[in-house]
């Protein structure tokens, strides 16, 4: 049996997983809102007839020739405009953006076998059986325990995502306030549990802004969003970037056709290289001139992975969420959903119109580096294992090109930079 792949950081962005969240993947890049230049992000916060728009746009010249006409419902109060701190609309892009993971290869050669568990003497604690007996009381099914360096893990299997919660306190793990809730989407999807106790450190890069994001707030039976005079001023496509905060589910483009992002797709391994680049030409290939598509939609009370720490109260409260309480849990009951438009003077001649489903199912855009093993193999089953790889190597090679329209030239010459020699 091969070990299971382990996940690392890469530091291209410095951006590190929370404790909580240890477990959930580490990022070597983002393709945030930062990526397309024409862009302009609004921040679409939908409650019953409340809408609440949040607007940032791509300027960057002198701010006193700025200037933005946006069509409202009603004629609005003084009460109801005001501006809103950047880094709170470029923390909700960092935590939505489609981002990249990346898994190493374990040694093919190495065997791990499980450890017993050893049970105590009398007057010393629960035995094996007796633990077992009480996880399963709880819905809970310790598959597998061992030991892999300095760490004690256990393969975990679950009925009910609270038993599950109450199973790992229990066991000595310090689970953060909502977990219950990140747990119960695994345990919906019938995923097993690989758990461990580990701490990591966080630093996101601080995010820039020279102007300040304008925020309307209106009430309307209407959920739309005007663009066709932002078309007036555009000398070619133009991307806009929704993020729509609901309590409800996904938020849907009614009027015009949305496609998903390709997602869950593995990549060659110097991507991690050039991501930006990757996701523009992407990106390009499949909308062109013109399209929607959806590049995450997804529960705000838990992530996986996460690629950045949740927003905080006092944001939500910024960005219109006025359901958030501060009595509340760490994480309000928000559900967003990332919408990437790319339109034109020839495109999109009527403006979105959205509505708010009771769809929960989550998704983003995810793309996946595997590490092949560098190592020394000196087994049998290490020939397979090497065979096997240059096949993945060649079929992440073939898709890439599929994805990007890059040459395959282009593609091989990169590879043949990043992957060891045995494998290409």
């Amino acid at each position: 049996m091969r070990p299971l792949p382990r996940l690392v950081l890469a530091a291209a962005l410095s951006l590190l997983a929370p404790a909580a969240q240890a477990f959930c993947g580490f990022y070597v890049a983002r393709a945030d809102g930062d990526l397309f230049n024409k862009a302009s992000m609004v921040v679409y916060t939908r409650a019953g007839d409340r809408s609440v728009i949040t607007m940032s746009s791509d300027y960057r010249g002198d701010p006193a020739e700025f200037a933005m006409i946006v069509p409202t419902p009603k004629v609005l109060d003084r009460g109801q405009v005001t501006t809103v701190p950047a880094g709170t609309v470029a923390h909700l892009d960092r935590y939505t953006a489609p981002r990249l993971v990346e898994y190493f290869d374990g040694d093919p050669c190495v065997v791990i076998e499980a450890e017993p568990v050893v049970a105590e003497a009398a007057g010393g604690g629960a035995t094996g059986k007796e633990r077992r007996d009480g996880a399963k009381a709880l819905g809970v099914t310790i598959e597998r325990e061992f030991a892999v360096g300095s760490y004690d893990i256990q393969m975990l299997s679950a009925r009910q995502s609270d038993g599950l919660a109450a199973f790992l306190r229990g066991e000595g793990y310090s689970l953060p306030e909502g977990a219950e809730a990140a747990l119960a989407g695994y345990v919906g999807m019938g995923m097993k549990f690989f758990v461990a106790k580990v701490n990591l450190t966080r630093h996101s890069a601080e995010a820039r802004q020279e102007l300040e994001p304008l925020q309307l707030s209106f009430r309307s039976k209407d959920f739309m969003l005007p663009i066709q005079l932002g078309k007036l001023n555009g000398d070619g496509p133009q991307d806009l970037i929704v993020l729509a905060l609901t309590r409800k589910g996904r938020t849907v483009v009614t009027n015009y056709m949305t496609k998903e992002i390709p997602s869950d797709v593995n990549v060659p391994v110097f991507v991690s290289q050039v991501f930006p680049q990757f996701y523009r030409a992407m990106f390009d290939r499949a909308a062109g001139t013109d399209g929607a598509f959806l590049e995450y939609a997804w529960d705000m009370a838990w992530c996986d992975p996460c690629a950045d720490d949740p927003l905080t109260h006092a944001e939500f409260r910024q960005l219109g969420v006025d359901w958030v309480r501060k009595a509340a849990a760490a994480t309000p009951e928000v559900f967003v959903t990332r919408l990437h438009i790319r339109y034109s003077q020839t495109s999109f001649f009527e403006d979105l119109k959205f509505a708010v489903t009771e769809e929960r199912e989550n998704f983003q855009g995810r793309y996946i580096l595997n590490h092949p093993f560098e190592g020394e193999i000196t087994c049998a089953e290490g020939k397979t294992y090497v065979a096997e790889t240059r096949k993945r190597i060649a079929a992440e090679a073939a898709l890439l090109r599929k994805l990007t329209g890059w040459s395959a030239a282009n593609i091989a010459s990169n590879i043949a930079k990043t992957a060891p020699k045995r494998y290409r």
